[in-house]
């Protein structure tokens, strides 16, 4: 199996295409992913995982391999605004989609690059490469990152710590690209950890996972995530909030909450970020995720 650093550095190269023709950093992140999760989704639907991901044939990848020149640029310009109108998390994830590689002969290398390569065999999910494009382009501009991601190897000894029971809920208030629920979810249907049942099945697909992530690109990336993993209820509203978690209760209680907060310069409750409030919005942080839980009961 391919390491994610391995996986990282070569969609990083793919990045010098789009430079060439003028496509900025961010329109490029944005782009990959967009294309990368078509060709997880049209793997998935593939033995030996077999999954019923709900693209539509028209719109699928095949569909923009099968294209090239005028007739590939205006396909994916449609394909985008397509699946924009799609019902449940498929409509989200393509939000507001636009075409940002005006270039057709670009389009057709990107996608030929990305075609050739069998992602979901390399134990890469889209999560996993953003953070680690986020990094590279931090180092590349000598600068931070901006946005910050619990490392996958912390998140699965925080579940294995943890170890989450069948038919409990999960909720992660700052969920970001949406890593302890993947590594959640791995955990509960491991036949080495539980034998579940189809009623227990049918709970860890729809009802254990809920959060919130303010970050529209973290956000879309921990939506592509459930849906190539056929978590949550597909054609169903989100369970993934875009409500701020430290301002608003939604009234919803957990059984666990794991999560790694971000202590940026937005305060918890509208408290600013100035010298001496760090400890009071650690503090009112502390207690709002406290306050997700289920009481514990005698």
């Amino acid at each position: 199996m391919t390491n994610t650093g391995t996986i990282v550095s070569k969609v990083w190269s793919y990045a010098h295409q789009l430079r060439d023709v003028g496509v900025g950093y961010g329109d490029y992140l944005e782009q990959l992913t967009y294309l990368l999760f078509l060709k997880m989704a049209d793997e998935y639907s593939k033995p030996p995982y077999d999954r019923k991901l709900p693209i539509p044939e028209d719109y699928n990848w095949e569909s923009l391999v099968s294209k090239k020149g005028a007739d590939l640029e205006s396909h994916y310009a449609k394909l985008l605004r397509e699946l924009s109108q799609a019902r449940g998390i498929l409509g989200q994830i393509f939000t507001k989609s636009q075409n940002k590689i005006q270039d057709p002969a670009t389009l057709y290398r990107i996608i030929g690059m990305i075609d050739k390569e069998n992602w979901s065999l390399m134990g890469a999910d889209v999560g996993k490469i953003y953070e680690g494009l986020l990094e590279k382009n931090a180092e590349d501009v000598k600068s931070g990152a901006g946005q910050y991601f619990t490392p996958r190897v912390l998140i699965m000894a925080m579940v294995e710590c943890i170890h989450p029971e069948p038919e409990k809920t999960i909720c992660d208030p700052a969920c970001g690209t949406g890593g302890f629920f993947l590594a959640s979810y791995d955990f509960i249907s491991n036949p080495a950890n539980y034998s579940l049942d189809k009623e227990q099945k049918e709970f860890l697909k729809d009802k254990t996972f809920s959060g919130n992530e303010i970050v529209a690109s973290a956000r879309r990336l921990c939506l592509m995530n459930m849906f190539l993993h056929n978590i949550g209820e597909i054609d169903g509203e989100s369970s993934i909030s875009a409500v701020d978690s430290l301002v608003s209760d939604q009234g919803n209680r957990h059984d666990y909450v794991l999560t790694n907060p971000p202590f940026g310069k937005k305060a918890a409750g509208h408290l600013q970020m100035k010298k001496g409030n760090r400890k009071k919005k650690t503090i009112v942080t502390i207690a709002k995720i406290s306050g997700l839980l289920l009481p514990i009961s005698s």
